[in-house]
């Protein structure tokens, strides 16, 4: 028997169901093991003011760890690019959708007015970041919470809009009919993506796992977490990076924004997927030769204050 360990909300339930689904098909005996993380207790912190890596993760980590669970499912973008020792990635699973979507309450007039001081939610410091940048003289309001309870809040508060993930609205077929897609927001690293981890000693799991990796997203969003490695960024810097591969070719942006959005770095790249290897990171190491250290050394004294 397989047990695989998730956090409890609809979102994280339909994504280890879809791991639980692939490992039955292969003809695995799996149960779920539900486990409320950190991030899902506290709701009213804003996540940037939390500033902990792996807040929706680690929770699952100690449970593989002590053998409570054999495997961790996540949202990648969640996952911290440092693992715990013992841990590993073991399959990387064919990525969704990638884009952040607005959901708003009918009218997006305030979009094209310079001078509108509409009331815009987000939990994201990435997302804040860059639409404070695109609209300086927007009002941002914290909205944590799983993707239900998030649009509740949406509906009850007086605010215009909210950023959400579109895979999160749509693989639980809850994106509203009144959403855009925000094709101009870079997403966070690995966004889309779905990861399950378990130990490394485990081979048996990890054998049952590799038919579920997907090899063209395993080089994607090793190269956006490697621009974030690379960065020392988490939730508590607005790094934004993502990848796709066509016609073997790999195509790369990346971008670092300072907390209010008034500066903003960008680094892009083609390459031939054959040498992908090392993109992000030499993406990032050209962030910061355009002064991306100034950027992160005041967010980093901001955030002491």
């Amino acid at each position: 028997m397989i047990r695989i360990g998730t956090r409890d909300s609809q979102l994280a339930m339909w994504q280890a169901n879809l791991v639980k689904d692939l490992l039955t098909q292969n003809g695995h005996a799996v149960e779920l093991v539900p486990i409320k993380s950190e991030g899902d207790i506290d709701l009213v912190t804003p996540l940037y003011e939390i500033g902990v890596q792996g807040i929706f993760t680690k929770t699952l980590d100690i449970a593989l760890l002590s053998g409570k669970i054999d495997v961790a499912v996540h949202s990648f973008k969640d996952v911290p690019t440092q693992l715990p020792q013992g841990l590993i990635n073991a399959a990387i699973l064919e990525r969704g959708p990638v884009k952040d979507l607005l959901v708003h309450k009918g009218s997006t007039a305030f979009l094209d007015d310079p001078a509108s001081t509409a009331n815009i939610a987000t939990s994201s410091i990435r997302r804040r970041a860059q639409w404070l940048r695109r609209y300086p003289h927007h009002q941002l309001h914290n909205l944590r919470g799983n993707v239900i309870k998030r649009l509740e809040k949406l509906a009850a508060e007086n605010w215009d809009a909210a950023i959400f993930a579109a895979a999160g609205l749509e693989r639980i077929n809850v994106r509203p009919e009144n959403s855009l897609e925000l094709d101009w927001m870079i997403p966070a690293p690995a966004q889309g993506a779905i990861v399950a981890a378990c130990r490394e000693d485990n081979t048996a799991v990890r054998e049952a796992l590799a038919p579920l990796h997907h090899i063209d997203t395993a080089i994607c969003t090793g190269e956006e977490r490697a621009f974030l490695r690379t960065l020392l960024g988490g939730c508590t810097t607005p790094i934004s990076a993502y990848a796709y591969i066509s016609d073997g070719e790999l195509f790369f942006e990346g971008s670092l924004c300072s907390l209010d959005g008034s500066r903003s770095l960008l680094a892009t790249r083609r390459v031939a997927v054959s040498a992908a290897a090392g993109t992000g990171h030499d993406a990032a190491l050209d962030i910061i030769s355009q002064g991306g250290d100034a950027i992160i050394q005041e967010i980093k004294h901001a955030q002491q204050r």
